[in-house]
């Protein structure tokens, strides 16, 4: 992002009035500033990206190889009918840039593997988990770690749902509190739940960007959408981690 881009123009202040108040210019200038991976373009990337592109995030970039197929539409909300058969990356970078014209977006087509995933991240300043698949989450959770970039942590099944904030070095990473790989299926999931979990996800990045509130570091926050409750987890640094405990 040059740094002509980076200005707030006036139309941008008109556009982000509401939360000014809360986040202050100085917040606002943070947002714009931020290159953030989401990696997903699903039900979790849907609500995150939406949601972070409305804040006014500088720049966007949606990591995801899959194309849209009819039975993604019961929560995949930045995909539509008319989108069944394209590129997840594509449908999304046209619902983002008619969102905010002041966002930009980078999109990266093609499965995250152990021997692109550093690629993949470049100098994003944040990572966010927007998968359904461990394998790749414990990947970008390792390149977090080792670059000290913070990795936000969102899952969903059915009716539930989990987040966590991981700050490298400082708190307990993904290993430390999923050390092994849960077994592969295809999951059900009500459409609710990852706008739930995705809004959350986005909610900390808005705080860590700016400086607001209490992150969700050393805690797992569990959501049960059939009985409306939340609670939490306490968790720690694994000191015999295979992704954190060696690194420095």
């Amino acid at each position: 992002m040059s740094e002509e881009s980076k200005i707030i123009t006036e139309e941008e202040l008109t556009r982000y009035t509401r939360q000014l108040s809360l986040i202050g210019r100085d917040g606002q200038d943070k947002l714009k500033k931020a290159k953030i991976l989401i990696a997903g373009a699903g039900g979790l990337g849907s609500p995150i990206a939406t949601y972070l592109a409305l804040a006014g995030v500088g720049r966007i970039v949606i990591a995801d190889n899959d194309t849209v197929g009819l039975s993604n539409l019961n929560r995949q909300t930045l995909h539509w009918t008319s989108d069944v058969g394209r590129k997840k990356t594509t449908s999304a970078e046209e619902k983002i840039r008619s969102m905010n014209p002041y966002v930009e977006v980078e999109t990266i087509s093609c499965k995250i593997e152990e021997d692109n995933v550093t690629g993949i991240v470049g100098n994003a300043d944040l990572i966010v988990d927007a998968l359904d698949n461990f394998p790749a989450r414990y990947f970008l959770n390792r390149v977090a770690v080792k670059r000290h970039i913070p990795f936000f942590h969102g899952a969903v099944r059915g009716f539930h749902g989990q987040v966590m904030t991981v700050i490298p070095h400082q708190t307990a990473c993904l290993r430390c509190v999923f050390p092994q790989t849960p077994p592969a299926e295809i999951f059900p999931v009500i459409g609710v739940t990852p706008g739930v979990i995705g809004s959350i996800q986005a909610t900390e990045v808005i705080k860590y960007l700016t400086g607001k509130g209490e992150l969700l570091t050393n805690r797992l926050l569990l959501w049960d959408g059939l009985s409306g409750k939340m609670d939490f987890l306490q968790i720690k640094r694994n000191p015999s981690c295979p992704d954190c405990s060696q690194e420095k």
